[in-house]
């Protein structure tokens, strides 16, 4: 049934009530993570023992006021992704981690039937080797604030009946209470930039686009994520799709959009399923289409996949894209505000973005600006992995330290090795050392260190890394995506790749850390788009922050970390070694010989180093030579 806005408060409180009836709810998280890890099994196994026991039992929202013994529901990623599968079961909030099917029947005598714990399942604290019951007494959530994220975990990303109880589009029916310029407004005094890297300032893009005279108009939502490690854009659209839809119309309404377009790469089918059930879902409320909510504001909106090509998240580039063209990045004026999509005014916001708009909207823009910093406000999503003892999804609040977040929040580095850098940014980032952790996370603190926020991508690395080998990885990454279509980047990017090959290999020279310079000086100078502009950021802040680490490579011929292996020897200390075989049993070339009675060595001669022994030496009794 079509909704107004006379009838939503009645149905989130008849929503609400509903829920309320429900004696157990068992939310199983659905995300990407999860789900390849099991968690729909674990969703199964949980209905099937529930009607085992004779209990009545639902999985999806009843519409009818009935009481349930338990009501089974996906959420959308809930951020501890290394621990999962993850169940939060309601009330109580009892959070359990690393569920498996086989543990469900003993969940539903314990937690379902009774009010009892399954105490194996619940968190752990390596600390204070206390069990966690609920998330708050995690250390990983306890840091973080969630405002884009806000609904991941709780609610069904699969239900508009869901996201409508806990508040949904109830900032578009406000926001077509305010008008145009009293939205945007209130984004301008938010002071909410763009999160898909530069920062842009989201109420001036869509303060130009409305300015521009079009009869056609568009909104795109760019879901082109594609940054080794980061996957913050692809845990909202399949974990609250409905609040990006929202955010579009919100957006589409401020500059007289009336069409609009998700933006999503092929590889997250999850992703694209839940936006696909959510705008259908949308449109059957009255949401999207013709007149919604009774005003005369008309959105539609579609869904276009990409390829998988890194260039397509650059605006122009993705454009192109959805014209049919291929992914290469136009000249730049006229921008797409004036010119866009078909040569239409067209503004290009990423998920995150626009997944914050409803919030304030509702809360308002005193609320938003109150977070952050002076020049970043709101809150990030982190994709924090790495050599962290807790990776997952975060969110915190900008000016939030690298160190609060590595340590804090990540746990601190595994194996309680010596952390050696923070990688931010994705492949157009810089590489920072542990030096300049206590820096506020923020645009202009991160760039003024020679990386950038990016998307959200956040990758803790340890004295094991070798800054050459990460360098040479994300060069790698670029030459490979780079279209081509100007020579600055098509040529520059693969002479610099060569010139790391050579370091890393034993060939190079000091000249050649000079020729880095100056190539990616050219690089950074002349390429036609962001890719080419910002690839030689890795080589730059590794060059500028760990420069004795190059020079190593090249004078001394030595990898202190190993990763070079025409750089690098594998000896036992013999003083050290307790002769417990594990570099033995491990070593998949046959070069560690030797006894627990007479010791063990490693003939070179037959080393590939492969770094194993290295690995699980628990003693740290193999040495890099």
């Amino acid at each position: 049934m079509p909704i107004n806005t006379a009838n939503m408060a009645t149905m989130k409180e008849a929503h609400a009530k509903r829920l309320a009836a429900i004696k157990k709810r068992i939310i199983i998280c659905a995300g990407t993570g999860c789900v390849s890890n099991g968690s729909m099994k674990v969703f199964n196994e949980f209905e099937s023992q529930i009607k085992a026991q004779g209990l009545d039992v639902v999985v999806e929202f009843k519409p009818e006021e009935k009481s349930y013994d338990a009501y089974i529901s996906k959420s959308g990623c809930q951020g501890f992704c290394q621990m999962g599968p993850l169940v939060t079961i309601q009330p109580g909030n009892i959070f359990y981690t690393k569920v498996r099917q086989k543990d469900v029947a003993e969940i539903v005598e314990k937690s379902i039937k009774g009010d009892g714990l399954v105490d194996r399942l619940l968190y752990l604290d390596p600390n204070t080797k206390k069990y966690a019951t609920c998330k708050e007494d995690i250390g990983f959530y306890q840091k973080q604030m969630r405002v884009v994220i806000r609904h991941c975990g709780f609610i069904d990303p699969e239900s508009i009946d869901e996201y409508v109880m806990v508040g949904g589009y109830t900032a578009l029916v406000k926001a077509l209470e305010m008008g145009p310029e009293k939205i945007i407004a209130e984004i301008k005094a938010a002071g909410l930039r763009g999160r898909g890297g530069a920062g842009f300032p989201t109420g001036l893009k869509w303060d130009i686009t409305r300015k521009v005279a079009g009869d056609i108009k568009y909104v795109i939502c760019n879901g082109d994520e594609g940054d080794p490690g980061a996957y913050m854009d692809r845990s909202v659209l399949e974990g609250d799709p409905h609040s990006v839809i929202e955010g579009m119309c919100i957006a589409a309404l401020s500059m007289g959009a009336n069409k609009g377009y998700f933006y999503i790469r092929a590889e997250y089918p999850l992703a694209v399923d839940r936006v696909e059930k959510a705008i259908r879902q949308a449109r059957q409320k009255g949401f999207l289409g013709k007149n919604i909510l009774g005003s005369d504001f008309s959105f539609d909106l579609d869904i276009r996949l990409g390829a998988g090509a890194f260039v397509c998240g650059e605006e122009t580039a993705l454009i192109a894209s959805i014209e049919g063209e291929r992914g290469y990045p136009r000249p730049r004026p006229p921008f797409p505000s004036v010119s866009g999509l078909w040569g239409k005014p067209t503004c290009i916001n990423n998920v995150e973005t626009l997944a914050s708009v409803a919030e304030i909207i509702n809360k308002g823009s005193a609320w938003f600006s109150a977070l952050g910093t002076e020049k970043s406000k709101g809150t990030k999503v982190f994709a924090l992995t790495g050599k962290v003892k807790n990776s997952g999804l975060i969110e915190v609040p900008m000016g939030t330290t690298i160190r609060e977040i590595v340590f804090n929040i990540g746990g601190g580095i595994l194996k309680n090795r010596k952390v050696k850098a923070i990688q931010t940014g994705g492949p157009s980032g810089g590489v920072l050392p542990e030096k300049y952790f206590d820096t506020p996370v923020g645009y202009e603190e991160l760039q003024n260190l020679g990386s950038i926020m990016g998307s959200g991508g956040m990758i803790a690395m340890d004295e094991t890394d070798c800054v050459v080998d990460i360098a040479k990885f994300y060069l790698g990454f670029c030459v490979d995506e780079s279209c081509g279509k100007c020579a600055p980047c098509r040529i520059g990017g693969k002479q610099m790749l060569t010139i790391l090959e050579k370091i890393s290999h034993g060939h190079g020279s000091l000249e050649d850390l000079e020729i880095l310079q100056r190539i990616a000086s050219a690089m950074q100078r002349a390429s036609l788009c962001g890719l080419g502009q910002t690839a030689p950021n890795p080589v730059l802040s590794t060059l500028k922050y760990f420069r004795e680490e190059y020079i190593s490579h090249v004078v001394d011929k030595k990898c202190a970390s190993g990763k070079c292996k025409d750089l690098c020897n594998y000896e036992i200390n013999q003083t050290t070694c307790k002769k417990c075989g594990l570099c033995l049993k491990n070593c998949p070339a046959g070069a560690v010989v030797g006894s627990k009675q007479d010791g063990y060595k490693i003939i070179d001669a037959k080393c590939v180093r492969c770094g194993q022994c290295f690995e699980v030496c628990k003693l740290d009794s193999v040495m890099i030579t």
